[in-house]
């Protein structure tokens, strides 16, 4: 099974078989594959047979199928320190804009992702409930 694909994406390409990938499994709503710019040996990839920029965009059945292989990866790499990413958009460090999701194995403080910083803020309680009302209401 395989959702729309736009035919000027690059990770389309991949699932169509028109570019080359080091495909490491599919499923009928996923492809996996390593990244060929890895941060760490074993750095894959995940992506949703359906093209969408966004993963709030993509039907849920997709998603559901994403992180069971992500598992079943960082189980087959034998890693006990990883990490899952995804991006949504350009300022949030999204480069190839059809929906992935990185898994990146993390061996020592040097490899894999390197945060150099996590930008805390401290809300009080009462903005905190603001927030919290704010997602509720729009769920």
């Amino acid at each position: 099974m395989t959702g729309h694909l736009d035919d000027n994406c690059i990770f389309c390409k991949i699932i169509k078989g028109d570019i080359p990938s080091l495909k490491i499994l599919e499923t009928d709503l996923s492809y996996a594959f390593l990244d060929i710019g890895p941060v760490s040996e074993g750095h894959a990839l995940i992506i949703p047979k359906y093209h969408s920029n966004r993963m709030d965009e993509v039907p849920d059945e997709y998603l559901a199928d994403i992180l069971p292989i992500a598992k079943k990866l960082a189980r087959a790499m034998d890693i006990k320190d990883y990490n899952i990413l995804q991006n949504n958009g350009k300022i949030a460090f999204q480069h190839v804009f059809h929906v992935h999701f990185h898994v990146i194995p993390k061996p020592n403080e040097k490899e894999g992702l390197v945060l150099t910083e996590w930008p805390r803020v401290e809300p009080s309680k009462e903005e905190l409930a603001q927030v919290l009302e704010r997602i509720v209401s729009n769920l």
